[in-house]
């Protein structure tokens, strides 16, 4: 079974660019993209417009944006932390901030890891392709 990349991402041109990013570093594994923090844990719990899916499949990362609509990239990030089906799913916080206040409560919450999104198309490939290395074949996750 492909695993599967969660992204959330409520910029179409940021969400191009890493679709781009992942196909030009071979990244093969189904990428489901939602839009706001709200249909990210409708997606993560199957509930809403998901609901009835299967949610013992979890994504092998959630690559997560913090700016976003309805609920904030640092709400999701808790939720998914404070549930037992989710908390040992890896999240990459995604984002253009700059700020080490978002750095630290990213960590505070839980993020596995913190990439501020290259605004240089090349960084960016680099990004996506280091990525997906590391969360899709190096590291190792629990069953």
């Amino acid at each position: 079974m492909t695993k599967v990349i969660l992204l959330v991402e409520d910029n179409r041109d940021d969400e191009e660019l890493t679709l781009i990013a992942f196909r030009e570093s071979r990244i093969v594994n189904d990428v489901v993209v939602v839009r706001d923090g709200e249909e990210a844990l409708d997606y993560l719990f199957g509930v809403g417009a998901h609901a009835g899916r299967d949610v013992s499949i979890h994504p092998a990362v959630v690559l997560l944006d913090l700016n976003l609509p309805k609920v904030s990239g640092l709400e999701v990030l808790s939720r998914i932390r404070e549930n037992e089906d989710t908390r040992r799913i890896p999240v990459v916080i995604l984002t253009s901030s700059k700020e080490q206040e978002d750095v630290i409560s990213s960590y505070n919450r839980g993020a596995n890891s913190y990439v501020r999104k290259p605004v240089d198309f090349a960084q960016f490939l680099d990004a996506a392709h280091h990525l997906g290395l590391y969360w899709l074949v190096l590291n190792e996750p629990p069953d």
